[in-house]
């Protein structure tokens, strides 16, 4: 197991990685699964928006996209994070920019482990385990 982050074009880093890679792993562990080699790559907006046209055949910004290249039990991918997407999200939504990256950063790993967020119903079952590890957090 080995998760990483990766910086691609930005200025940004995160602190705490240490703790937050102790999350990604809890939240991996408690839904069952093995962390395999994970990477986070922090990137900016043109760069997501190329890989969404160019691999999901959708046209807009998005703050998160996550490759997975493990199996249903080991979790292993890629997670590609807009710096930008994620800091206008924050404002948007009067939360800060760490507690934003942190639910970006969960809410692809849990894609990975299987959660979908294609409808109402799954958005929602998403942002209730998104909030669920933001609280966790604070336990890591």
């Amino acid at each position: 197991m080995n998760i990483r982050i990766f910086y691609d074009g930005v200025d940004y880093r995160l602190k705490g990685w240490y703790r937050i890679r102790k999350l990604i792993e809890k939240v991996i562990s408690e839904e069952g699964k093995i962390s395999g080699d994970l990477n986070f790559i922090l990137t900016n907006d043109r760069t997501l928006l190329d890989m969404n046209r160019r691999f999901l055949n959708h046209n807009y910004f998005t703050d998160v996209i996550s490759f997975g290249l493990g199996d249903s039990k080991i979790i292993e991918g890629e997670i590609y994070v807009s710096v930008e997407t994620v800091k206008l999200n924050a404002k948007n939504y009067k939360v800060s920019y760490r507690n934003e990256m942190l639910r970006v950063m969960v809410h692809g790993t849990l894609h990975l482990c299987g959660y979908d967020d294609n409808t109402r119903l799954e958005k929602e079952r998403m942002r209730k385990l998104e909030d669920y590890w933001i609280d966790r957090f604070k336990e890591v």
